[in-house]
């Protein structure tokens, strides 16, 4: 099943790190996953998070107000 992944972060040096951390992890394991990037700052409210980047993972935050390790991201995937 395809997992949906949601990076939320208005486009800041830590939200693009994250991002590229991430589609790294699921490219080199080939897992069946959609990426968003999330940047409107409303979209981000909904979700309650206050520190961005922020990691969701099919709705539920799993990662926030820092840049996970690719480690990290792979266990939370699998």
């Amino acid at each position: 099943m395809s997992k949906v992944i949601k990076i939320l972060g208005t486009g800041c040096p830590k939200c693009k790190s994250m991002t590229g951390v991430v589609k790294d992890v699921v490219s080199a394991n080939n897992i069946d996953a959609t990426i968003e990037k999330v940047e409107d700052i409303m979209e981000i409210m909904k979700f309650n998070v206050m520190t961005t980047p922020a990691l969701v993972i099919d709705d539920v935050i799993t990662i926030k107000g820092r840049v996970p390790s690719k480690d990290e991201v792979l266990a939370l995937l699998n």
